[in-house]
């Protein structure tokens, strides 16, 4: 896959969801909300986790899911919905983050919050969603999950799961990820899951914290 037009192929999101502090620049999310044209924010709201291949962001998504009662959706599983024999070429790769943002679109429009879980390395596509997000009056927020090296190599030797990543994909990708400009909140997934989730708990304080367990609907795509 490729986050861009003339780019090498990306084999795929990670999904990283090992549970085994870090630096924010911006003291909580949802900074940037949306407002309709009658001054009132809408219900819905998209928040973008990104990240390099393998560094954790499925692990992150999922803890802000549950901070804002959403649901994810992930390019991995709509890659493999669209393509039955991914070739991770360009055009799939746009057709993959055309779907994605058509599915957040029509959720934020239902009054629901969705998480995207992405690499969304190329700016251009982090741009689409806030501009989704806007266009639906919905809150946005956008994520960025970093980790060390050392535990990134680690953690995808031992991982299994629907992502095709593997670490050449990621240091391929760090060559290739566009620096995220705008204000955002950064997660270090270094450390533990603990200590993961209690950067996630700060920057989502205001948000009362579902217990996955209690959900009626799916909450991911996979599901």
């Amino acid at each position: 896959m490729s986050d861009r037009g003339g780019r090498a192929p990306d084999r795929g999101e990670s999904t990283i969801s090992n549970r085994d502090t870090a630096d924010s620049l911006a003291p909580t999310a949802s900074d940037s909300a949306a407002v309709t044209g009658d001054d009132e924010a809408s219900t819905g709201r998209l928040v973008v986790v990104c990240g390099l291949p393998g560094v954790g962001k499925t692990t992150v998504a999922e803890r802000i899911a549950d901070h804002v009662d959403g649901r994810i959706r992930r390019t991995d599983v709509i890659r493999k919905e669209l393509f039955d024999d991914p070739e991770y070429t360009d055009a799939e790769t746009e057709a993959v983050y055309v779907e994605l943002l058509s599915r957040a679109r029509n959720d934020v429009d239902a009054g629901d919050a969705v998480v995207l879980d992405a690499t969304f390395a190329d700016d251009r596509f982090r741009t689409d969603a806030r501009e989704t997000a806007a266009e639906a009056g919905a809150e946005f927020d956008l994520v960025e999950v970093a980790c060390d090296e050392d535990v990134v190599e680690r953690r995808i030797e031992r991982r299994d799961g629907i992502s095709d990543a593997d670490f050449d994909i990621h240091l391929h990708f760090k060559q290739l990820f566009d620096e995220v400009a705008t204000d955002h909140v950064v997660v270090d997934n270094s450390g533990t899951e603990p200590e993961t989730f209690a950067q996630v708990d700060a920057a989502f304080a205001d948000d009362a914290l579902v217990d996955r367990g209690e959900r009626s609907a799916a909450v991911t795509d996979a599901e």
